[in-house]
């Protein structure tokens, strides 16, 4: 009786492991967060993004006996990594983001130069070019948008796109689905987000001549503190009345930014862009990473997803550049815009922006261009949220 008793508690123990509870797809999932913590910490890719959300893959496929009596794994309600994911699912995380944004950048850049905030603009393209090929391909229009988004390289905008489209649609069956999206949206975007120095690179070359990537751009005006503090009062008037609906990534953009430039709220101001966002960048990344669940995440639609991620991310930054190309058409030599800044206009801020100017260095070491390349980095970020009010208004109209 003893040895039944003694023989049944080890196979009791047994079945719970993760050994026994082992998928192939787990084994894959984990060998992925593996490698790309080996490839942040080698290549100093966005460690302090990447490694999080390397790590939350790690956990999130550990795996475990789904007739367990305690809750595990983030998709079991009552879990703890469930209610992490809470902030995840209704947008909050990214907006708390973009309010530490807000009270980091300095817009400077734009104000000083006003119409390099449309290479910002001419990025987007990526993003409308790829929710038509979506859409096309058989996406539903909700599923195409937040596929879409993912050339913004801003993981913060697509998860604010897609649960927001999530928690507005009437069917819930395709409510559901949209909410499915998420972990390999996020996922795509904050992967080629730690990507940039891979991605860009190529496509600046190939776009650009070795003379336009040696054009020197006029040293900026020095902006005066008046409009630091005006500037974001009447661009969150003007982007809030283009699209109301993405208030919740601008306002608190904007207000962390007046937070910053007001100068007599900088407690506040350093409390948001240091403490708070590095919290919220930990607990995103690590569920995001954990919402990669082998039985959930490993679909021929993931894979999908993160191909057309990719295209619509290398059509953005392709298209900033021809812009700036087009630009210099209707200017006067002296005026002139160095292309490689265009490559800034999606929203990785602010490593776009260092590319543009390493890429400008390259050809001649005495050109800076990190300033000018901060104007549409910031003005991407702006443009890729505008772009995600305007969706998601047209979608759920």
């Amino acid at each position: 009786m003893n040895l039944l008793l003694i023989t049944d508690l080890f196979k009791g123990i047994w079945d719970n492991t993760g050994f026994t509870n082992l998928h192939w797809g787990n084994g894959i999932m984990i060998l992925a967060g593996l490698v790309l913590i080996l490839l942040s910490v080698r290549f100093n890719l966005k460690p302090l993004l990447l490694i999080p959300l390397a790590l939350g893959i790690v956990i999130g496929n550990i795996p475990f006996m789904h007739s367990a009596p305690y809750p595990l794994g983030i998709y079991v309600e009552g879990s703890i990594l469930h209610y992490l994911f809470f902030g995840v699912l209704k947008g909050i995380y990214p907006a708390l983001v973009f309010l530490g944004l807000g009270a980091m950048v300095d817009l400077s850049p734009m104000i000083a130069n006003p119409k390099l905030m449309i290479l910002g603009a001419a990025a987007q393209v990526g993003i409308f070019a790829t929710f038509l090929g979506a859409a096309i391909l058989g996406f539903p229009i909700a599923e195409s948008a937040s596929i879409a988004i993912i050339g913004g390289a801003d993981g913060n905008t697509a998860i604010f796109l897609t649960s927001q489209l999530a928690a507005g649609l009437k069917s819930l069956p395709e409510s559901e689905k949209v909410m499915g999206l998420i972990g390999p949206v996020a996922m795509a975007a904050y992967l080629y987000m730690a990507l940039v120095p891979v991605i860009q690179p190529p496509i600046m070359k190939l776009l650009t001549t070795r003379k336009e990537r040696l054009i020197r751009m006029k040293p900026q005006r020095t902006v005066s503190r008046v409009e630091k503090i005006a500037f974001p009062l009447v661009f969150l008037l003007l982007t809030a009345f283009v699209a109301p609906a993405s208030l919740p990534l601008l306002g608190m953009f904007f207000f962390g930014n007046v937070l910053k430039e007001s100068g007599l709220t900088r407690q506040l101001a350093g409390t948001v862009s240091t403490t708070l966002i590095d919290i919220v960048i930990i607990l995103i990344g690590l569920t995001v990473g954990a919402s990669t669940q082998a039985d959930v995440f490993l679909k021929w639609e993931s894979i999908l997803i993160f191909v057309l991620g990719a295209l619509s991310f290398m059509v953005a930054t392709a298209g900033g550049i021809i812009f700036a190309k087009v630009m210099n058409l209707f200017l006067k030599e002296e005026n002139r815009i160095n292309p490689l800044i265009g490559a800034a206009g999606v929203a990785a801020i602010p490593d776009s922006a260092r590319i543009a100017h390493e890429m400008g260095q390259r050809e001649d070491s005495t050109n800076h261009l990190i300033s000018h390349a901060m104007a549409p980095n910031i003005a991407g970020i702006i443009g890729s949220a505008v772009t995600a009010g305007l969706l998601l208004a047209f979608i759920l109209r």
